[in-house]
């Protein structure tokens, strides 16, 4: 057992075997009330572990963690789910002659063999398989595709797994099946969870037709001609999403946490108005939003700072104030501008927007596509009936200042988890040179451009291992990505260090052409309870 720093509340269990990570687990989940444990995020041959660091020390829980008995570990057993399979995958070929077997042997060892679900991650309802014989053992492409379809069956290193939506990936494809494995509209959306059982088969060579475990429909959202319409959308700008605090605990189903990209701001917006701090709001990318309000309300702004308009039904415009209650009347239009400092403003309104919550949030994921659709032009918004009111909040203020295109941001990490697989050049180039955010950058995460890139010195791959928001990845192209609230669960690039969690929410409002610089809050250090049988 290896112990190694993740984040300020956060470590990585390394172990010798994916067994050894599922007894891990199981323990684990036993313990979390008692230890504080929030999240528990397995992986290949990783357990991610996030706390309560204000109650429990990572130290300390090493330390706890060090003492369970991991040596009888095996997969949970769970039930079985038939998987028929067209085996006309592009890889197919490529797989058969890297094993120096036929294809009809391939397709013979994948069918034959019964598999089990060790754990989900990369994508919602993406699930890692396991063999009992494991007979199929690929690398991934040297290239990944930037699209593979959804139902596509495939290899990678000792697992197999379906692709439940469409989606870049470096997986070696050997086929399709239409059976839907991720449907959130299902009670269960992901078909496949730990533990799960399933057989592939040869669809050619069956007639049987084989239905999915029996799952009633989650009662989908009222449609909008029903509801008052309270607010009708003019303009989106570049992209206006519904945000709440996110999704905590969905890691089995292979969701990450998403939710506002600042929190600070959307607690600020909804305190204003006397709403609960996690009532769904409006957020809106660059500016440009546009709105025509249909009954009196009151709503609020927070986050990057823009000018609020507000044009009356009679024709007349006035500028409102950011971190205030604003009054509107029936008929008014308020108009957010282009921003100046920050990247995302929030809207609340007093009350709350009725909104049908996915996975127990408003949220939308951009990256797993899990919550409310983004808003659309014409669409119609609807404030709750029948709320209680706090009293409104009058001292609100930014928790943070926003930077703008010209700026260079400090930023605070740890580093770790690996730390060591960089060389010492690369550890130093991360916290001395500036880092450029790209156009390319998004929800998911920053991507960074450095003058010089950083050079690893284990070159391996890295089996999939659980990450965390604040994640810096390195790829192959020594450039990093920071990973931002809708990044993928798992990840197989190493992780040099994390963004420490009291800087997210700046994080979250760099803007393109800004620059980075990272600040080292101490050094590499593995967690007290490292002991012997490193891996």
């Amino acid at each position: 057992m290896r112990f190694l720093p993740v984040n300020i509340d956060a470590l990585l269990v390394e172990l010798e075997t994916l067994e050894q990570v599922m007894a891990l687990t199981d323990a684990l989940q036993y313990k979390k009330d008692v230890w504080n444990i929030n999240e528990i995020i397995p992986a290949a041959r990783t357990v991610l572990v996030r706390y309560n660091s204000i109650i429990m020390d990572g130290n300390k829980l090493a330390q706890y963690i060090a003492q369970l008995d991991v040596s009888s570990g095996q997969l949970r057993t769970g039930e079985l789910v038939t998987i028929p399979v067209s085996y006309n995958g592009e890889d197919l070929g490529f797989v058969a002659e890297y094993l120096g077997i036929s294809v009809a042997d391939v397709i013979s060892r994948h069918t034959s063999n019964e598999y089990q679900v060790a754990f989900c991650g990369f994508a919602p309802g993406f699930a890692y398989m396991v063999a009992k014989d494991i007979q199929l053992n690929v690398p991934r492409r040297q290239s990944p595709r930037v699209r593979i379809p959804a139902g596509s069956v495939a290899l990678a290193g000792e697992f197999s797994s379906v692709y439940p939506q469409a989606s870049p990936g470096g997986w070696q494809l050997i086929g399709v099946t239409n059976v839907k494995v991720w449907d959130i509209y299902r009670d269960e959306p992901a078909l496949f969870k730990p533990g799960t059982r399933v057989n592939f088969i040869d669809a050619s060579k069956t007639v049987t037709k084989y239905s999915l475990p029996q799952s009633k429909k989650v009662t989908l959202p009222v449609e909008q001609q029903e509801q008052s319409q309270d607010i009708e959308i003019l303009a989106t700008g570049i992209q206006t999403l519904l945000q709440d605090n996110g999704r905590i605990g969905q890691a089995e189903l292979g969701i990450s946490e998403s939710g506002a990209m600042d929190k600070a701001a959307l607690h600020s917006a909804n305190r204003i108005l006397g709403n609960p701090t996690n009532e769904a709001v409006l957020e809106i990318t660059q500016g440009g939003f546009k709105a025509r309000i249909n009954s009196a309300m009151l709503i609020a702004v927070t986050g990057a700072s823009c000018e609020i308009k507000v044009t009356t039904v009679s024709g007349e415009s006035y500028f409102a104030n950011m971190y205030q209650p604003i009054q509107l009347e029936q008929g008014d239009i308020v108009h957010l501008g282009n921003v100046q400092y920050g990247v995302r403003s929030y809207v609340a309104v007093r009350g709350g927007l009725q909104v049908q919550p996915i996975l127990a949030s408003c949220s939308f994921d951009t990256l797993a596509q899990v919550g409310p659709s983004p808003l659309k032009v014409g669409q119609t918004l609807t404030i709750k009936n029948g709320q209680t009111f706090n009293a409104l909040s009058l001292t609100e203020t930014p928790a943070i200042s926003y930077p703008c295109k010209d700026d260079v941001v400090e930023l605070d990490i740890m580093f770790g988890p690996r730390t060591d697989w960089f060389t010492q050049q690369a550890i130093q180039q991360l916290t001395s040179q500036l880092w450029q955010v790209t156009p390319a950058s998004n929800r998911i995460g920053l991507r960074l451009l450095g003058e010089i890139p950083l050079e690893r010195e284990k070159q391996q791959e890295l089996p999939s291992e659980g990450t965390c928001m604040g994640a810096i990845q390195i790829p192959a192209n020594g450039q990093p990505v920071l990973f931002l609230n809708d990044h993928p669960l798992t990840g197989g690039y190493p992780v040099i260090a994390a963004v420490c969690n009291y800087h997210l929410d700046l994080a979250g409002q760099i803007p393109v052409n800004a620059k980075i610089k990272f600040n080292p809050i101490g050094v590499f250090k593995e967690f007290e309870g490292s002991h012997v049988n490193h891996v």
